[in-house]
């Protein structure tokens, strides 16, 4: 298979159209490059969902704070290119220089399942997100696009946007990927230092214990006050949030529910790990 690069708009939009006249489909993977395993799961399963599969890459500098990683997030472009070429079922790489004009003034503000968790602590994130998703889609007219339940707030939020704002693509999620010791695979697990990588699998062991604990009916806040000790007891170095929420809209619940979900956030030494877990 020959692996196209398009950096220019037009050009991918030009491919797109006429992949849709041979009534050919196409999915997207949006990532921000510094590729991994969990992101060659989502371009698998975009190969299952659709004849053509686009990878997008790029770094996009609304969804970082001031004192966030943007200048350092790890960017790693010829490996990517050689490890989607690897996959076999990866047909192009969309990687624009800049997908802001100078001018650029527009931004989404989305609430509803943006509200809370990360927003608590990132409020300009979603804001950047769901503006440069939606830029995306437009850049990119796949017909399907594939998100990792890794980060299940910002797949929610994205369902949300793409339901509210009747964009014409179809969101679907796959399942996070996890190393043998169950720390979910991301980007940022490189930042860690050996000591803390042997710290890091207690964050997905305390949601494990806190499903446990709720499934056996100890009172949620009873379950996940113990799922937050057991955390810093770990060795994180600081806890943003554990919540126990609907898996539909993630409003807070008190009470067990069958839809619904675990979510974390934790800080080990600069390097900030997220998870969650279904019940």
């Amino acid at each position: 298979m020959h692996m196209q690069r398009f950096t220019d708009k037009t050009a991918m939009q030009n491919q797109i159209n006429s992949w849709k006249a041979d009534g050919l489909t196409t999915a997207i993977v949006p990532t921000m490059g510094n590729l991994h395993q969990g992101h060659l799961s989502l371009v698998r399963t975009a190969a299952d969902h659709a004849d053509k599969v686009i990878v997008s890459i790029y770094i996009n500098p609304a969804q970082f704070a001031a004192h966030e990683d943007f200048d350092t997030y790890p960017r790693s472009h010829d490996a990517d290119f050689s490890l989607l070429e690897k996959t076999g079922c990866c047909d192009g790489i969309y990687a624009p220089d800049t997908m802001y004009s100078d001018s650029h003034a527009t931004m989404i503000m989305p609430e509803g399942a943006a509200d809370g968790l990360e927003a608590e602590k990132r409020p300009h994130f979603f804001r950047g997100v769901t503006t440069i998703v939606l830029k995306l889609f437009n850049h990119v007219p796949a017909d399907i696009a594939i998100f990792g339940e890794k980060d299940f707030q910002q797949l929610l939020v994205i369902k949300q946007m793409v339901a509210d704002l009747d964009v014409p693509i179809n969101i679907i999620a796959s399942p996070t990927i996890r190393d043998v010791d169950g720390l979910a695979l991301s980007s940022r697990n490189g930042y860690l230092s050996a000591e803390q990588r042997a710290i890091a699998p207690t964050l997905y062991a305390s949601l494990q214990q806190v499903r446990h604990d709720i499934m056996l009916g100890t009172p949620i806040e009873q379950a996940i006050a113990a799922g937050k000790q057991q955390i810093l007891d770990g060795g994180f170095d600081s806890l943003d949030y554990l919540g126990y929420c609907n898996s539909a809209n993630l409003q807070p619940l008190s009470h067990y529910s069958e839809q619904s979900v675990l979510l974390a956030a934790a800080r080990l030494g600069t390097t900030r790990l997220i998870d969650n877990l279904s019940l």
